[in-house]
């Protein structure tokens, strides 16, 4: 098969009309021709850092929505479904991904459960990680957010970064707001990447002390602004990534955007395209080709090199999209689930105290950051409950594992003025998580998604909408077409509830996410992420 186009050479830094001949799935020649083609052939784009289970589609469902923007390959931490579901959703994963012509490579999870003061499905020890990076389809150790404790040597840790290094795979980082000689002593462990940078001060240190940042931008934590002008110094040691990244937003744009955007900066072509499509092959040791002779024929035609507009994308050779049409066919694949928590009552949203005031989770558009605030309460009966006219709203954490009473705090800028929301993709232990009016909603709401074992969903006293989640309660069992306009229109139903916030379930799945402060709720009481303990609501 022959390509023709102007083509991208990354490598040499140049542009040229030529024309590529692959065969049995590799590039076989590479040679410049006169022609009128005008369109552009380069290297796949890479998902440095992304949790296929935000999609909330598995990985052959999430496939055929990437290879529309240009993506070829991932680098994927199933962390999510391995809190639920263990070394068995790990598996999941891999072997569902290898149905359908699209490279993923997954890690192996480094914190199930992520601590300790959250109740999840499954525990992953050194032992089980050893396991897992024992297999040659697991490429690295997944980022290591336990960062107290590689500061603090923790034994069980450190063991799990030595078997990483024992297999000679790399280390991800997550160390948030970590700088000086704390980042020095993370680093010196053996850790060699940060996707959770969100200033250029922060993202330079870390560089300059040998570190790989990756530039994020997720449907919740956007960081593309804040770090985006470290590129053209050091773009040999960064990464594109999305971290988490919501169907409705995956239908739309995926690395392809953050090119686009780079490229409106008047940054270098040839230093983004790095960045997007090479440093992680490098870093990974991915096997994805780079359009080298020799290499895999994993390619994109796009129509310019300012939108990244696809037009085709080769994957080994493979056609799988093609002018608006993936060409990546549906897998049948079976269920796997670990939902065991009955219904509620009202009754058990009651939240009895005599405080005048308390502690409130202040939810920040755009972050995965919390702040503490500290507030006066709205007590009825004895009850403290929402008070809608200073949007301090009444918020819950449900174990799903096991009966358990519910855990309650308060939240600002959720903004509902009816109903509730709710949702069982919680990061990081995917208990279920729900905000609303009162406690009625919020019961209402939290029955439903036990009800579907997993979901999303919103609530009013007219209207109930869920989009079921029967897959580990975190991914759905159908297309990304059909999710994606599901969760958009839950997401509009969320705003007609009131909600002020740009992406109202994403913020939400965050709210229980312990090791990023500085306030979150998990199924065992509100938590300080800063001095990593428990604290209570009510100041005395």
């Amino acid at each position: 098969m022959k390509l023709q186009g102007q083509i991208v050479d990354i490598h040499n830094k140049r542009i040229f009309r030529g024309e590529v001949t692959i065969q049995n799935g590799k590039i076989e020649r590479i040679e410049a021709m006169h022609h009128n083609i005008d369109h552009y052939i380069l290297p796949g784009f890479i998902d440095a850092h992304i949790h296929i289970e935000s999609s909330m589609l598995v990985p052959s469902e999430f496939a055929p929505l990437a290879v529309k923007h240009g993506t070829v390959a991932t680098v994927s931490d199933p962390h999510e479904i391995a809190n639920v579901l263990g070394v068995e959703g790990v598996e999941f994963m891999i072997a569902n991904g290898k149905k359908v012509p699209f490279k993923f490579n997954f890690g192996a999870p480094s914190c199930v459960p992520a601590t300790d003061f959250e109740s999840a499905g499954a525990i992953i020890d050194a032992e089980g990680v050893k396991k897992l990076l024992e297999n040659p389809d697991i490429k690295y150790l997944a980022e290591m957010m336990n960062y107290p404790g590689v500061l603090f040597n923790d034994a069980e840790v450190m063991k799990k970064i030595a078997w990483a290094k024992h297999h000679n795979k790399p280390v991800d980082g997550h160390a948030p707001g970590v700088l000086g000689d704390d980042i020095t002593k993370y680093i010196s462990a053996g850790i060699t990447t940060d996707h959770e940078c969100f200033t250029y001060e922060e993202g330079l240190e870390k560089l300059q002390k040998g570190m790989k940042i990756l530039i994020r931008e997720g449907s919740a934590a956007k960081n593309f602004e804040s770090l985006i002008d470290l590129l053209p110094e050091h773009y040999e040691n960064m990464m594109f990534c999305s971290d988490d990244k919501h169907p409705d937003d995956l239908l739309l744009h995926h690395i392809n955007k953050l090119c686009a955007r780079a490229v409106a900066k008047d940054m270098d072509i040839f230093k983004i395209l790095q960045v997007a499509c090479l440093n992680p092959i490098k870093h990974y040791g991915l096997d994805v080709g780079t359009l080298n002779v020799g290499d895999a024929a994993d390619m994109i035609v796009v129509d310019d090199l300012k939108t990244f507009k696809t037009l085709q994308t080769y994957i080994d050779g493979q056609l799988v999209y093609d002018n608006g049409t993936s060409l990546i066919e549906k897998i049948a694949f079976k269920n796997l689930n670990n939902f065991n928590t009955s219904k509620k009552e009202i009754g058990d949203f009651k939240f009895e105290s005599a405080s005048k005031k308390i502690r409130v989770i202040e939810a920040l558009e755009g972050q995965l950051v919390t702040n503490e605030m500290i507030a006066d309460s709205l007590i009825e009966d004895g009850n403290l409950v929402s008070n809608l006219e200073k949007d301090i709203l009444k918020m819950a954490v449900v174990n799903r594992y096991q009966d358990q009473p519910p855990s309650m705090a308060f939240i600002k800028n959720f903004g509902l003025k009816t109903g509730a929301i709710a949702s069982s993709v919680g990061h990081d232990s995917h208990n279920i998580i729900a905000v609303g009016v009162s406690d009625d909603a919020i019961c209402k709401a939290v029955n439903l998604l036990i009800e579907n074992k997993g979901g999303i969903c919103a609530v009013s006293d007219s209207e109930v909408q869920i989009l079921p989640l029967p897959v580990a309660g975190i991914m759905s069992d159908q297309d990304g077409e059909t999710i994606g306009k599901q969760y958009a229109a839950l997401d509009e139903m969320a705003k007609q509830l009131g909600s002020t916030l740009k992406t109202p379930y994403m913020t939400l799945s965050f709210m229980a996410l312990l090791v990023i402060p500085a306030l979150k709720l998990s199924d065992k009481g509100l938590f300080n992420g800063k001095d990593f303990k428990f604290t209570s609501v009510a100041v005395e």
